[in-house]
């Protein structure tokens, strides 16, 4: 007959029970009990190099997540605002609403600053701004009230090239707040003199893309303003689409009518108001178009023919009629007067009379 396993643990003498029922140890444990003592298990070294190893991995995963957002312009940092310089770009915006900036002002006051300029890294630790001129210039002023708030968050973008920063601060306006017709133009002009683009129709299209045709050939019209007039314009803002697009139209129309403008606007107009009127004088005046008389094509009758009557109408010889319109203003008509040695000869005539 086979004997049975025993499942109950053995009974063992009481002096040697505390061996007895000791936790049986393992390869990775030491004896938990030793003369008497308890000593804690002890980790196998493969665990503590694998725990490192886990340690390091995470937290390079963690180092390169910063560095990639830090380069893609995802991550948002708390600048000191003298470090940022505000004339990096030339800047779109010429002027800023009282209404508009108190309001920006008292909600960075109240409830701090919440969304990020947009700026990009300099040398010597310094960023140039992109966008977010408004919020820079009201977060200075908010430091000389309160010195330590003297940080800005930022968003430090990576452009390859300064069109890009053209185009991404124009972006930003436009879709934040809109900017008027001059100011447009006005970037597109300060642009090209940087030399960040060649001419003023690539930097409009380039600038603008996103913008409709109708929409850029008006802003390509309030270039040819900011050329002619931005040195003597003091409200230029002003402008509306209408009143702008008729001064554009004025300035290709008639040569001196830059000329006109800048002396209706001397001195410079006081208000926003008196330029606006200065330019609709000047508009609304029409310039002389009769040439001297010296420079007439000779519309005279024949030295050949009967002196001139006194009557208005009088037909002359080679089917010629004369007419008379006052009393120093004589018109011609006829085939004859297509004639060049006809011409020739009236012209003779009228240099001796």
């Amino acid at each position: 007959m086979a004997k049975r396993k025993r499942l109950t643990p053995a009974r063992v003498p009481a002096e040697d029970a505390t061996e007895a029922t000791a936790p049986l140890e393992t390869k990775a444990q030491f004896p938990r009990y030793k003369d008497g003592v308890y000593r804690a298990p002890v980790r196998a070294p493969i665990a503590d190099v694998a725990q490192d190893a886990a340690a390091t991995a995470a937290l390079s995963e963690v180092a390169q997540t910063l560095a990639d957002a830090r380069s893609e312009g995802r991550l948002i940092q708390a600048l000191p605002l003298d470090v940022i310089e505000a004339d990096y770009l030339v800047r779109d915006r010429i002027d800023v609403d009282a209404d508009e900036m108190a309001v920006l002002l008292t909600s960075l006051r109240s409830r701090g600053q919440q969304t990020a300029i947009e700026v990009t890294a300099l040398e010597d630790g310094r960023y140039g701004l992109i966008s977010g001129w408004r919020r820079l210039r009201a977060l200075r002023e908010i430091q000389t009230e309160d010195p330590t708030r003297d940080r800005a968050l930022a968003i430090v973008r990576t452009p390859e090239n300064a069109a890009e920063a053209y185009l991404a601060m124009v972006e930003e306006n436009e879709i934040r707040v809109g900017l008027s017709y001059y100011e447009r133009a006005r970037v597109v002009v300060r642009a090209v003199e940087r030399g960040v683009y060649p001419t003023d129709q690539q930097a409009l299209r380039a600038l603008f893309h996103a913008a409709s045709r109708p929409k850029r050939s008006k802003i390509g019209s309030f270039v040819r303003i900011v050329r002619a007039l931005d040195a003597h314009l003091q409200f230029p803002t002003q402008l509306t689409e209408r009143s702008g697009l008729a001064l554009a139209q004025a300035l290709d129309a008639e040569p001196e009518m830059r000329a006109r403008i800048i002396a209706a606007l001397t001195p410079a107009p006081s208000t926003a108001a008196a330029e606006t009127a200065a330019l609709a004088n000047v508009l609304a005046a029409k310039p002389a178009t009769a040439k001297p008389k010296a420079d007439r094509k000779p519309q005279v009758p024949d030295l050949g023919t009967s002196a001139v009557s006194s009557e208005d109408i009088q037909m002359l010889p080679n089917g010629i009629t004369l007419m008379k319109l006052d009393p120093e203003t004589w018109v011609l008509r006829g085939p004859q007067l297509r004639d060049e040695m006809f011409q020739a000869k009236w012209a003779a005539w009228l240099k001796d009379a």
